[in-house]
C-alpha cells in the first residue's frame, strides 16, 4: 500500500511539473506577442510623423495612429488599412512583416497622399 501512494505521489508531481512548464511557455508566447514593435504615428494636414520610420528585422508592428489633424485621415501600410478617424481620434493597426525591404504608407482619403500623406517605413 505504501508504494502505492508514494507511486501516486510521484506521478502526480510529474504531472504538476509538465503542467508548470506548460504555463511557463504559454507566457513566454505571450511576452513575445506583447513584445511588438510599437510604432506611434500622428497624421493630420497633410503629413505624417512616424516616431520611427523603420526597425531592425522583420516581425510584428502595431501602429498606433492618431489624427491630429482636423479633417479624417487614415493609415495605410503594407496592405492593411485602419478605418478613417475624425480629428483627435485614434486607431491601431498590427502589422506583421515577414521580410526585408521598404514599405510605402499613406493616407488614402483621396488628394491626401498627393498632398504629402505618405512615406516609407523600411525593415532592415
Amino acid at each position: 500500500m505504501r508504494q502505492l501512494i508514494h507511486g501516486s505521489l510521484a506521478g502526480l508531481a510529474l504531472m504538476a511539473i509538465a503542467v508548470f512548464v506548460q504555463l511557463a511557455r504559454a507566457g513566454t508566447d505571450r511576452r513575445a506577442q506583447a513584445a511588438a514593435t510599437t510604432v506611434q504615428v500622428k497624421g493630420g494636414e497633410f503629413f505624417f510623423k512616424l516616431s520611427t520610420r523603420s526597425i531592425a528585422k522583420p516581425g510584428p508592428v502595431t501602429f498606433v495612429f492618431k489624427n491630429v489633424g482636423h479633417v479624417q485621415h487614415d493609415f495605410k501600410i503594407d496592405g492593411k488599412l485602419t478605418p478613417i478617424i475624425s480629428p483627435g481620434k485614434t486607431a491601431r493597426l498590427a502589422v506583421t512583416f515577414k521580410k526585408k525591404g521598404t514599405f510605402p504608407y499613406l493616407c488614402t482619403v483621396p488628394g491626401h497622399a498627393a498632398a504629402g500623406m505618405k512615406g516609407v517605413f523600411a525593415v532592415h
